[in-house]
């Protein structure tokens, strides 16, 4: 199993690169997202890669980074969704957005991918709610400046164990913290962060 090809950029497609390997021609299928961020073609590049062997193919595809790789493999796991489907969602929503509208219910967001409709942006934030804690806590996700900070140790921790405690599934208390993170500011205490998290669900915001 191909998991990474690091070689001379030699062709860029509308869906995937060619990136020769001491003379051999891989053809990994990318993101938009990933397609916009390579450099020059005849330069060098790392490709994280993810490969799918089936009867009558094996297809790759390729990532810049570790989020969007993780991203993709959660993505595939979901019903009805395949390897173009979770690329098509990528190109439409970054990583750290799309943590924040599985966690926020924000189904519209996913719906800009094309091939998503409603009905399946609601399978992919039901099915992938309490999966995807791990990677949105994850130091190497980070989050733009208009998303909360990701929560990986501290008060929004704190918080969100708090709120499990109590009862909350993990993706619904992380999901309320991390409104709450975003609403009281990064260096809220955890008892401002526990009554805002309880404060959002208490709204039926982050169910």
């Amino acid at each position: 199993m191909i998991a990474k090809l690091a070689g001379a950029l030699d062709e860029i497609t509308v869906d995937g690169v060619v990136v020769d390997v001491s003379g051999v021609g891989y053809l990994a299928f990318c993101s938009a997202r990933t397609l916009g961020r390579l450099p020059p073609v005849g330069t060098m590049v790392r490709l994280l890669v993810e490969t799918h062997v089936r009867e009558d193919h094996i297809h790759l595809y390729g990532f810049l980074d570790a989020a969007e790789r993780d991203w993709f493999r959660l993505l595939t796991t979901v019903q009805g969704v395949g390897a173009r489907l979770a690329l098509a969602v990528l190109s439409a929503v970054d990583p750290e957005e799309l943590g924040a509208a599985i966690f926020t219910q924000d189904k519209a967001a996913l719906a800009r991918a094309d091939g998503v409709g409603p009905r399946l942006a609601a399978r992919i934030v039901n099915e992938l709610r309490d999966k995807a804690g791990s990677l949105v806590m994850s130091p190497r996700v980070s989050a733009p400046a208009t998303l909360a900070p990701p929560i990986g140790e501290g008060p929004a921790a704190d918080a969100v164990s708090a709120l499990v405690n109590l009862g909350y599934r993990r993706g619904e208390a992380f999901g309320a913290v991390t409104a709450a993170v975003r609403r009281l500011g990064a260096t809220a205490p955890t008892e401002a962060l526990i009554r805002g998290g309880l404060q959002e669900l208490a709204s039926g915001a982050p169910s």
